[in-house]
Parts: structure tokens; sequence; C-alpha cells
């Protein structure tokens, strides 16, 4: 469990970060997390576009819960509470969090 929560760390610092175009992150790939980014980070988070929108409904929200209390969002800029409130946002069902 510990080797899957450091590869999951190093994924997203990956995707983040802007290394590798075909990754994906609980169904959502690098272009939805660059385009929902604005909306989740501090501190004058912006609402979120319509690419973000899109790319929120077609992602896997039990997956996205599970970064809820990650202590990695916070420290690559991404407010956790921002990240759940994203959905409602976007005019669609909360997460399941």
């Amino acid at each position: 469990m510990v080797a899957r929560a450091e590869t999951v760390v190093f994924l997203m610092l990956v995707v983040v970060i802007g290394g590798l175009q075909a990754m994906e992150i609980c169904d959502m790939n690098q272009d939805g997390l660059v385009a929902c980014k604005p909306s989740v980070t501090n501190p004058n988070p912006v609402d979120p576009t319509p690419e973000c929108c899109k790319a929120i409904a077609g992602a896997d929200m039990k997956c996205l819960c599970s970064y809820k209390d990650s202590s990695m969002l916070p420290s690559l800029g991404i407010d956790p509470i921002l990240a759940i409130a994203l959905p409602a946002k976007c005019s669609l069902p909360a997460p399941p969090c």
C-alpha cells in the first residue's frame, strides 16, 4: 500500500509539473488537470472553465475523494477543499467524500 501511495504521489507530481502528455489521474488527463488548477489554487481561485468542468464530469469522483486529506496536494499549490468543491461549481453532483 505504501508503494502504491508513493507511486500516486509521483504520478501527480509529473502531471501537475507538466511531465508526461498521456498521464491520467482519476480519469482526468493532463489537459483536464491543467484546466482546473487555477480553480483550486489560492489565494485567488477562479471559477472553473468549461474545459475544467468537462474534465470533472468525466472524472472518477471516488478516486478524487482519496486526495481530500492528502498532504501532497497543498505541496503542489492545490487546496483540497477547493478541489472537492469543484463539482458543485460545475453544477455536477457532489463527490461522495
